[in-house]
């Protein structure tokens, strides 16, 4: 009996320690551009986890097995319109299907400007997404991963917010906090999986660009946020991902920023499917677009 027990709490051990680990991007009473309210976080599951009012960003973190990792992490920015988090179907369930290739998945629970808990609002998506990159560098032995294989996927408006980190991340938005801010927040390589891109063209998501802007719909920031406009040389090579019948963010939002990328001789793949719609996911009930991952792993392996 005295072996049996044993070997029940040794399996549970080992079933704690494969569970997913959360880990606050911040120190306590140090989030940048917070302003205390009552506003409290919104936890909603009707098929789909929906998270909304975030108050404390956090990155929640799967790893493989040591044995089975490559050495690269991806961070996961779900997509909502800026206005909820698929937390779900866009970042845990992707996390889950990374490590089953030896990947690390780690999803990023960032703030949203549609919450009252912040000032300039429209900064504080990109402060959260530099933040998550710089800290999962810094922890880079910890996760058994490299530092200089960490890429992003942002699906819908976290696809705009991963394409901002990839052409924003030397911009100042936050002060430095601890030594994790001295480490460069560029993302080794990003996927882009229908995002939202442009703010300026008529092919733009309306409802992500008003979340986003709160009011403050500029000239100067509908150009900030018109990532298109924002490549540079050292922009990360990038893979996009995106069906041609999307009628919720246009296709031409991928081809406005492959063509960026093209101008300013970045290494750009694209994959555009003619069915799929917006926001499909992993896609595991479609037997052709489903292909679309194993199409990243491909690229990814391009990149060694």
């Amino acid at each position: 009996m005295k072996t049996i027990i044993s070997f029940i709490l040794i399996l549970t051990v080992m079933n704690l320690q494969a569970q997913d680990t959360i880990i606050p991007l911040w120190p306590k009473g140090k989030i940048p551009n917070r302003v205390e309210t009552d506003e409290k976080e919104e936890h909603v599951k009707e098929g789909i986890l929906r998270i909304s009012k975030v108050q404390e960003p956090t990155i929640e973190v799967y790893l493989p097995a040591k044995q089975n990792a490559t050495g690269e992490a991806v961070l996961i920015f779900p997509g909502g319109g800026y206005h909820i988090l698929a937390y779900d179907w866009e970042g845990t369930d992707i996390a889950k299907f990374l490590n089953g290739k030896g990947i690390a998945g780690i999803v990023v629970k960032y703030r949203l400007p549609t919450s009252e808990s912040l000032k300039e609002k429209y900064n504080v998506p990109l402060i959260d997404a530099q933040r998550a990159l710089r800290l999962v560098r810094s922890k880079a032995a910890e996760f058994n991963i490299n530092a200089n294989k960490i890429g992003i996927v942002g699906f819908s408006a976290g696809g705009h917010l991963a394409s901002t980190l990839g052409t924003h991340f030397n911009e100042k938005v936050y002060d430095d906090i601890d030594n994790a801010d001295k480490l460069s927040a560029r993302p080794d390589f990003m996927t882009l999986v229908y995002p939202v891109i442009t703010f300026t063209q008529s092919t733009k998501h309306s409802g992500s660009q008003k979340a986003l802007l709160q009011g403050n719909e500029t000239e100067e920031l509908l150009q900030r946020f018109s990532n298109e406009s924002q490549v540079t040389p050292e922009t990360p090579p990038t893979l996009l991902v995106h069906a041609t019948d999307d009628t919720a963010v246009p296709v031409e939002n991928s081809l406005l920023f492959f063509q960026a990328l093209k101008d300013k001789g970045v290494s750009a793949t694209m994959h555009i499917y003619p069915k799929g719609g917006h926001g499909f996911s992993l896609a595991r009930n479609d037997e052709h677009l489903r292909d679309w991952t194993e199409r990243m792993f491909e690229w990814m392996s391009s990149l060694d």
